[in-house]
């Protein structure tokens, strides 16, 4: 099956050398890790059968963030997380997309204007649930951050996830009315102003092109109808994943890179061939800056309201969840114990380390 280390190994060196002092670090970083991943380079170990005597090497993965071969057991441990923090009520759906003019923009500033998008996006929920015709009080809100549109191309937007109702100042919750938190146009408008702001804020001296105020910006709202946990998932999918996983990835031969991705319009898998090096500066557009998190919570659910939250747990009669166990921390490296696949009796031991080669920043 070919794999984005395939692509990396075979044009990543011209690509470095075409675009060599324009390159984030973050993305050499992923060059890197992804090319050299479960190889020598990053060590491993040597199993022997204590029956048969069969060896085998096991090599260390990367933990790159972006890389589609890591994190396997990631999304599950983040989900038994959150299932703990919510609460038993209805819940929101509300994404926030940028318009297209500001693409380019905030492809240029990512670190500034991604966290610009993410707080801007929490601001406009919290500011228009506050006010008494809608919520009148603190809402909770989960925020994952996407960059990628269905063909690799750049669609910054933020999901979230927004507690159906409020503490109010009195210490009262607050229900959000049935099936409606806020009214979508203005949350829109007060989303667009607050996210302008703040980018002019970040960037004085850059200029915007004047179009994003001629088109409403794209807000979406609506109830979690399946319940939050669905939307949970849905949340948890995107938390680790990165723009492309190795099994869209059909073809790669003659400079050329094919994948399959579902067309929007009509719901229906298709297929799209791209030069090898354009198909590494769309997948690299979406590695993230190194230490940027692009998963927050705001409001209720944010860290320094745990306490509350608790409390809102039993004041709203959620019942106490069981002891869950967490399943242990996903290893580099397979079990030091384990049957032998030549004779399948005797069990593997662990005879030897491989140092890993690389070491730090390229």
């Amino acid at each position: 099956m070919p794999e984005i280390a395939e692509i990396i190994c075979e044009v990543g060196p011209a690509y470095l050398a075409r675009h060599n002092e324009h390159i984030l670090p973050s993305h050499r970083r992923a060059l890197r890790d992804l090319a050299a991943c479960r190889t020598e380079a990053f060590g491993g170990h040597l199993a022997q059968c204590e029956r048969c005597g069969h060896r085998h090497y096991s090599y260390h993965s990367c933990r790159n963030r972006s890389c589609p071969k890591c994190h396997s057991g990631d999304t599950e441990r983040w989900l038994v997380k959150r299932q703990a923090e919510l609460l038993p009520i209805g819940y929101f759906h509300v994404v926030f997309t940028l318009p297209e003019a500001l693409r380019g923009l905030v492809s240029r500033h990512q670190k500034l204007l991604y966290g610009v998008l993410l707080k801007a996006a929490a601001e406009a929920l919290r500011t228009l649930t506050a006010d008494p015709r809608y919520v009148g009080g603190e809402v909770g809100i989960l925020s994952v951050l996407h960059t990628w549109g269905r063909q690799l191309m750049s669609h910054p937007h933020v999901h979230c996830l927004v507690t159906g109702g409020g503490l109010a100042a009195d210490g009262t919750w607050r229900p959000a009315r049935k099936g409606y938190l806020v009214p979508v146009p203005a949350l829109s408008k007060i989303f667009r102003a607050k996210f302008m702001a703040m980018a002019r804020r970040a960037l004085p001296e850059q200029s915007f092109p004047e179009s994003i105020w001629e088109k409403e910006w794209v807000t979406y709202c609506k109830p979690a109808r399946q319940g939050s946990r669905k939307v949970l998932d849905y949340l948890g999918r995107y938390v680790h994943r990165i723009a492309i996983t190795n099994r869209r990835i059909l073809a790669v031969r003659g400079g050329q890179v094919t994948f399959e991705y579902k067309d929007s319009k009509d719901n229906q898998w298709k297929r799209r061939t791209l030069a090898a090096e354009e198909f590494l500066r769309r997948f690299l557009q979406h590695v993230l800056p190194k230490g940027f998190h692009k998963v927050r919570c705001y409001g209720l659910l944010s860290p320094r309201h745990r306490g509350r939250l608790r409390q809102l747990q039993l004041l709203l009669s959620r019942p106490q969840p069981p002891p869950t166990s967490e399943p242990e921390p996903e290893q580099d490296h397979n079990e030091s114990q384990r049957l032998c696949p030549q004779c399948a009796i005797g069990v593997m031991l662990v005879i030897t380390w491989i140092p890993r080669t690389v070491r730090g920043p390229p």
